[in-house]
């Protein structure tokens, strides 16, 4: 099949980096509005130079989400592969080659007390995974090491496939899992998130993890103002993290650059016309909201795990988690 046709390069101007890698991917298949290419990748373990972050590593076993998050943040690094439609993110998927291998000899580099991130930037269980099995391959790595504090992002109930390896890897390293779960309604979901596992199957894969030995817990992220952000509804997402015996749960508002505002400002006039105009006019000069509002909503999360009794050791890593995901810098090196 053919290459992912790339800006033409001439004598001004010059593909470097990731991009450079990108021209040299194989396309893997064709179809339903995606396509899959292989990624040649020096690195695998990306190390976080900024002092303020919480963790020390990541990975992204993927570059580029199918499940196509109408607000997601990471639609800009695709920039970095020259690039420019924020809906390249979630059509054209790149499959780093040999990660396993990297990853056996980059670990050496992580010494104790260093923690690592996965899925920071795209899931490692979106819909690519179950052909090209680069996470579990990452897994079993995993599996054979001492020591080490490893945290997974995902929406995706897929995730309860590797309960085996994620099993092994818990007995002898920190192993926390984190669903992500925006909102409770399924309708809702489908449309601010149409290709992810709907809501009530994440919250089961909570519960299945936890009832098999492994940290699980809920990250309600982002939190979006007057469609997932009222009383009622985080209290009933906490409650049902209760119920499915989640170690933890955290929220955190909506991260809006101005790429992933193409995307989603234009869903809003579509589906949220009344909420439009206060996006633009919130997200016209900064990325984030005011503090204000995280604070409300901090609060409020914080009532509420007490209400439902969670909370502990647990919740800090949730949060230290969730930091990471919103550091632009972090996004930069994946």
């Amino acid at each position: 099949m053919a290459s992912l046709p790339f800006p033409e390069i001439t004598k001004e101007t010059r593909v470097v980096g990731i991009a450079r890698l990108a021209t040299h991917g194989e396309s893997l298949r064709e179809g339903h509005d995606v396509e899959y290419f292989t990624l040649p990748v020096r690195s695998l373990l990306n190390r976080c130079t900024s002092a303020r972050m919480p963790f020390t590593w990541t990975i992204n076993p993927y570059r580029g989400c199918e499940f196509a998050c109408k607000y997601c943040y990471a639609r800009y690094t695709h920039e970095f592969m020259e690039m420019r439609d924020g809906v390249d993110f979630e059509r054209k998927i790149y499959v780093k080659e040999h990660a396993a291998d990297l990853l056996r000899q980059e670990l050496r580099q992580v010494k104790i007390g260093e923690s690592i991130a996965m899925g920071t930037a795209t899931d490692p269980y979106q819909p690519s995974e179950r052909r090209y099995e680069v996470t579990r391959a990452i897994l079993e790595e995993f599996s054979r090491r001492h020591s080490y504090e490893l945290g997974i992002v995902t929406k995706s109930n897929l995730v309860v496939r590797d309960i085996d390896l994620l099993q092994k890897v818990a007995e002898h390293n920190q192993l926390f899992v984190n669903l992500t779960i925006t909102t409770l309604d399924c309708d809702l979901a489908r449309i601010l998130e149409p290709r992810a596992p709907r809501p009530d199957l994440r919250m089961e894969t909570v519960r299945k993890l936890n009832e098999a030995g492994v940290n699980a817990g809920v990250i309600c992220a982002p939190v979006l103002p007057g469609i997932t952000d009222s009383s009622r509804d985080l209290e009933a997402l906490v409650k049902a993290t209760a119920a499915a015996g989640g170690k933890y749960i955290y929220a955190n508002p909506l991260f809006l650059k101005p790429c992933s505002a193409a995307i989603f400002l234009p869903f809003l006039e579509k589906q949220f016309p009344h909420l439009a105009q206060s996006y633009r006019e919130r997200f016209s000069k900064k990325a984030f909201l005011p503090q204000a509002y995280h604070k409300r909503i901090s609060q409020l999360m914080a009532h509420l795990r007490q209400k439902h009794s969670i909370g502990g050791n647990r919740q800090r890593y949730g949060e230290r988690l969730e930091l990471t995901k919103r550091s632009e810098e972090q996004l930069a090196l994946f």
